[in-house]
């Protein structure tokens, strides 16, 4: 009797052996039948190959696919983080734009109120052109406000506030200019040289200027320019024009100025000023 031992045999071995035992066993085993089941094996041994090799490639596939989702993953994280920069980005830039498009607006806004003064004082300016000429007054721009300058050496007497004839017939003339202008507001002031007063009517320099002022604008008011649109202030000879050591320069010192008051309410800044007051 024939023992084998199949433990541990191998599978495809084994299938061989059992077929070429039960060949043996038979009868009588034809060439043909032993080739055929050889043959049979020969194939199913390639198919396995086959298939093994099918699996290899399969898993190196699959691991290819993975490798790919995990680098798909990082790049599609990427792109997010992209977008939201971008995103962030477009709302810094837009919150930018809006921010210069207020500033251009505010500029225009004052650009055409800055406007409107030259034009208003270019409008004054035509209206004074004849007072001008004639040498009775100057205009000036004196720290951004329109001032008109009259020598008191025209308007009075030396030492003296009262109004000569030929300074009533400058102030009229300048009040019915002024007149015209019934939105602005102007003040009268009054400035001497250096040279000491000292009388019973006038006591200093400011005393003087005081009452040359007061008497322009009570003059003004005679000549029809509404009270309310007119103001009197005396700086003696605290603000002079030109040095007091020559004649000429205390000439230029001996004046009325008569200053176009600006419109607060029309300045840049008016509103948050008046939101600052005390309720």
């Amino acid at each position: 009797m024939i023992k084998l031992k199949i433990k541990n045999f191998p599978s495809n071995k084994l299938y061989l052996l059992t077929l070429i035992l039960a060949a043996s066993l038979s009868a009588c085993v034809k060439k043909s039948t032993f080739e055929a089941l050889q043959a049979q094996y020969k194939n199913e041994q390639k198919i396995a190959e086959d298939l093994k090799v099918k699996l290899i490639t399969t898993e190196a596939q699959r691991d290819q696919l993975s490798k790919d989702k995990t680098a798909l993953s990082k790049s599609l994280g990427e792109e997010k983080n992209k977008n939201t920069a971008l995103l962030s980005d477009r709302s810094a830039l837009q919150a930018s734009v809006d921010e210069m498009q207020i500033a251009l607006r505010e500029q225009a806004r004052r650009q055409a109120e800055v406007e409107a003064r030259i034009a208003s004082f270019k409008a004054l300016l035509d209206r004074f052109r004849p007072l001008i000429d004639t040498g009775k007054l100057k205009v000036q721009i004196v720290d951004g406000r329109m001032v008109l300058v009259l020598a008191t050496d025209i308007l009075f007497d030396k030492g003296s506030a009262q109004l000569s004839e030929a300074g009533e017939t400058a102030i009229a003339d300048v009040a019915q200019v002024l007149a015209s202008f019934p939105e602005r507001a102007f003040q009268v002031e009054g400035h001497t040289d250096n040279d000491p007063i000292a009388t019973k009517r006038y006591p200093s320099n400011w005393d003087l200027a005081a009452d040359r002022a007061l008497n322009v604008v009570k003059a003004m008011v005679n000549s029809g320019l509404p009270s309310t649109q007119i103001s009197g202030a005396s700086y003696g000879e605290q603000k002079p024009v030109a040095s007091n050591e020559t004649d000429e320069g205390k000439t230029q010192n001996r004046r009325i100025e008569i200053v176009i008051l600006p419109d607060l309410s029309k300045l840049p800044g008016f509103d948050e000023l008046k939101r600052l007051q005390p309720k």
